[in-house]
Order: structure tokens, then C-alpha cells, then sequence
């Protein structure tokens, strides 16, 4: 028998911490598929700040660090300046990089830091107890939100991609999803660029993946699913907001 399908040599033989549904184990598959094909595990330094993710040093074979809420950004800039032929990644959720650390993420940007960044998009904080996130969706109810998200009160989810896109550091912006097997495929290929595009010194690169939490949407997994095609596509559309190569801003 032909075996066609393995886990990948970056990521650890070990059961995960995240909830049943939730498709962070998805992204972490893509990211360690992506080292492997790269070959850059020996070289490669992961920086996960806290969030559903804090624990993401168990689960990839490669080195990684621990960053303050918000701060993965300063931390992976550090240790690229540090060791500028190393591969270095962070890993944040939505309520991680778009709030605490929205100032972070924007001047590593700005400064074009040879970093590559994993940016979760659940629109909802996770870990700390399901409150609103900055990416919530107008009407979503949360634990901070229990009528749903009032624009006229709570303002507006911030479109993560849109805004860095403007900004000259970034050389590569997208926005992807994993809701289901096309799409996952497409992540996949945009996280290979983004490392890729670092790899060759073109400048910042984020890849924004929508994600799930059925565990504080309070739906059922397959559920979560279809609310991601369903409500957060339009609001978060997919696709590559600037990628120097191909000179596209969407």
C-alpha cells in the first residue's frame, strides 16, 4: 500500500489544546507543510504571543518564542535583526494583533521587517472568555456584546489587510480562508509565498486566515463553517491585497 498522505516532519505527534471544530490545527498543518517544502526547519523561529495559540510551541518542530500579548511583532523583529539569515514567523489571533498589538503589527509594516506573519481572524477573542474582538461583525453577539455589535456605539471591525496594503513596507498582503478543502489549498499557497517573498529579503508579508471558534460563536463545528463563507467573506473578502511581484493592490 502507496502512502499519500503523511503529517508533516515540522509539525509534533501530540493531541492539540484547541477546541473541537476550530481550525487553528488546519493552519498549523499548512505553515509546517510549508517549512518542509522550504527545507528551512533548522533555521526557522516561530514567535506565538498569547491567545488560543500561546501553547503553538508544542505542536511545531522548530524553535519558538514566547512574546507579551500583542508584542509578536517587536519580539520576531528582534530576533531577525539578530540573526538576519533566519526565517522568522509570528502566529496571532484577531484580538492579539488587531488591539493590543495593532500598533505592533502596523510599524513592523511600515518598517518593512523581514518577518512574515500568521494572522488568525475569528473575529472574536478566543482564549480569554469570547468577548468582542475589533474584527467582530456588526450584530455578532459576544460575552462583552450580548445584543450584538452596535456600530453606532462600538464602531466598526478593522480590516486588517486593507490597511496595511496602503502602507510601503508590506511586500506581500493577502487574505485567505480554510473553511473548506479549495480554499485550504489556496492558503496553503499564499503562506509559501509569504515565506518565500521574506526568504528573498521583498519586505514584510502577512497572510490573514479566516478562521472559526464555534466554541464562542456557539455553533456546531459544521455550522461554523458556513458562517465563515456566509458572514465573514463579504465582509473579509479573500484575495491579495498587494503583492509587489505581481505589482496588485487589490
Amino acid at each position: 500500500m502507496v502512502k499519500v498522505f503523511d503529517c508533516p516532519k515540522s509539525l509534533t505527534d501530540m493531541p492539540t489544546h484547541y477546541c473541537p471544530g476550530c481550525t487553528h490545527g488546519i493552519i498549523h498543518r499548512l505553515i509546517a507543510e510549508v517549512i518542509d517544502e522550504l527545507g528551512i526547519a533548522d533555521k526557522t523561529v516561530g514567535v506565538a504571543p498569547v491567545g488560543c495559540a500561546v501553547l503553538a510551541y508544542n505542536y511545531f518542530v522548530c524553535d519558538m518564542q514566547e512574546a507579551a500579548h500583542g508584542r509578536a511583532p517587536a519580539v520576531a523583529t528582534g530576533i531577525k535583526r539578530v540573526v538576519p539569515d533566519g526565517v522568522v514567523f509570528t502566529y496571532q489571533g484577531d484580538g492579539d494583533l488587531a488591539s493590543i498589538g495593532c500598533a505592533e503589527i502596523v510599524h513592523a509594516a511600515a518598517r518593512g521587517e523581514l518577518i512574515t506573519t500568521v494572522f488568525v481572524n475569528n473575529g472574536i477573542y478566543g482564549m480569554t472568555g469570547g468577548q468582542m474582538a475589533p474584527t467582530t461583525l456588526p450584530g455578532d453577539k459576544t460575552s462583552t456584546s450580548p445584543y450584538g455589535r452596535d456600530t453606532k456605539k462600538q464602531g466598526f471591525p478593522i480590516r486588517v489587510s486593507e490597511m496595511l496594503a496602503t502602507l510601503d513596507g508590506p511586500a506581500y498582503i493577502a487574505r485567505v480562508s480554510v473553511h473548506n478543502v479549495a480554499n485550504i489549498v489556496k492558503a496553503k499557497r499564499a503562506i509559501k509565498k509569504a515565506f518565500e517573498y521574506q526568504i528573498a529579503g521583498k519586505g514584510f508579508t502577512l497572510v490573514e486566515v479566516l478562521s472559526t471558534c464555534p466554541t464562542n460563536w456557539g455553533l456546531t463545528p459544521k455550522e461554523s463553517l458556513e458562517k465563515v463563507q456566509r458572514d465573514m467573506m463579504p465582509y473579509f473578502p479573500l484575495g491579495d491585497y498587494k503583492d509587489i511581484e505581481a505589482g496588485e493592490k487589490k
